[in-house]
């Protein structure tokens, strides 16, 4: 079975996203990553979102620059910049701006932070 990656989702544009749809920040999974010739990532919503009169739960995530490649969001430190894309009449249609990056599990971070130490 092809493992899952996490992703967080910080949606940076239209500028009222935040306000529309309750959150900024999105988390999802996807499994598009595994073949490195994927140009784009069906990225599903973890909790999906209400935005334009429409449940949103599943994105396509595609790299914001022309010759840019999602893989590439590996080597980011903050996010790597994507556009997003959301069904409507079965069709995608690219309607937000984002940056994604991998999003690993906390449970780590809680133990250490209970011992004392941080990482």
């Amino acid at each position: 079975m092809t493992q899952h990656l996490k992703l967080r989702i910080h949606v940076t544009e239209p500028w009222d996203f935040e306000r529309i749809a309750g959150t900024a920040e999105l988390t999802g999974w996807t499994i598009d990553h595994v073949d490195p010739e994927n140009g784009e990532w069906e990225v599903h919503l973890d909790h999906g979102l209400d935005f334009d009169k429409r449940h949103i739960g599943t994105l396509l995530a595609g790299p914001r620059y022309v010759g840019e490649r999602l893989d590439r969001m590996f080597d980011t430190v903050t996010g790597f910049p994507v556009r997003l894309a959301h069904r409507v009449d079965g069709e995608w249609h690219f309607a937000f701006v984002a940056t994604i990056s991998q999003r690993h599990d906390d449970t780590h971070r809680r133990e250490d932070q209970d011992n004392g130490t941080s990482i």
